[in-house]
């Protein structure tokens, strides 16, 4: 009965009680301003910052070429003479003209189709063979002692100290210009995969033997990831050094080809084909070797992208 009535008590004091205070609002009996809202800006899209950063370079790069044009036309105009002559040097409205006239003649599209040709496959032989070579020198000690003094003393050989033993090697002119443009993509390809498979990280390799992984497994799942972005890289060098090699072999034992029109242009003294040569030469270069990086690119998705 005590405890009952102890309880009734209780309740009766709390329900009599005075309710609390409601809370004060933000700048009401304080004697101060209500502080202004800020609202936080929202965060660009990644895509939209791509864009702007790839449009600054892109800028930066045209108006460097820009630059470079404008001052080859005013070389070539005023034939400055100072210890480099420009004075036969065609300027780049002369030099536009005459490729414009040989993009409307079908023999100028015969000499970059022989040279691509060429180009396509030397290369894939190099690759092929050169990532093959390159992966078990770094694997196998033995093939290494056996391959790597052939390397050392082949790899210094410019290409065109090989052309008169390549034609004496090969029987027709075709064979002998493709087998120095394979020489000349197949030891940057080579070096550049042993590079790769070494400079692997023992600990992974450990780590997966301690999972009971096999030599095969170990090759596939760690070794040949690792050494990806080196031989990514031998392949878009191995690309500019055919380039270099195929020019070598079509100025001297040539007859269609891009190298082969730009050395009987400077036979013949015509200066403007000379240059058209050199920059069908280097946008060629520069266009397979964009290719390269375009389908390595997967095989590198899980790098970290570069600033």
């Amino acid at each position: 009965m005590t405890q009952h009535a102890a309880v009734k008590v209780a309740v009766v004091d709390h329900e009599g009680a005075d309710p609390p205070p409601p809370p004060a609002r933000a700048g009401v009996g304080t004697g101060k301003a209500p502080s202004p809202r800020v609202d936080a800006a929202e965060p660009q899209p990644e895509w939209v910052s791509r864009l702007a950063t790839s449009a600054g370079r892109w800028t930066v790069r045209l108006l460097a070429l820009f630059t470079g044009l404008a001052f080859w036309h005013y070389a070539s105009v005023t034939s400055l003479n100072f210890y480099i002559r420009f004075d036969n040097v065609p300027g780049p409205l002369q030099v536009a003209q005459a490729l414009l006239g040989h993009l409307e003649q079908s023999a100028f599209y015969l000499h970059v189709a022989a040279s691509l040709r060429r180009i396509a496959i030397s290369y894939s032989l190099a690759t092929g063979i050169g990532v093959t070579l390159g992966l078990l020198m770094g694997r196998s000690r033995l093939v290494r002692d056996i391959v790597y003094p052939y390397i050392e003393l082949l790899r210094p050989i410019p290409a065109v100290a090989w052309i008169p033993l390549a034609i004496l090697l090969w029987p027709t002119e075709e064979g002998s210009i493709i087998y120095i443009t394979f020489l000349g993509a197949l030891f940057p390809i080579v070096l550049n995969t042993v590079h790769g498979v070494e400079q692997t990280p023992e600990v992974l390799i450990r780590a997966a033997q301690s999972l009971g992984a096999s030599r095969v497994c170990i090759f596939r799942h760690v070794v040949l990831p690792g050494a990806l972005p080196s031989i990514c890289a031998g392949l878009a060098i191995g690309m500019g050094v055919s380039w270099f090699s195929l020019l070598a072999g079509e100025i001297i034992s040539g007859q269609y080809g891009i190298g082969y029109f730009t050395w009987n242009a400077y036979s013949i003294i015509n200066y403007p084909d000379i240059v058209v040569g050199m920059l069908i030469i280097g946008l060629l270069g520069t266009s397979s070797t964009a290719l390269v990086h375009l389908i390595t690119r997967p095989a590198l998705a899980w790098q970290p992208k570069a600033r």
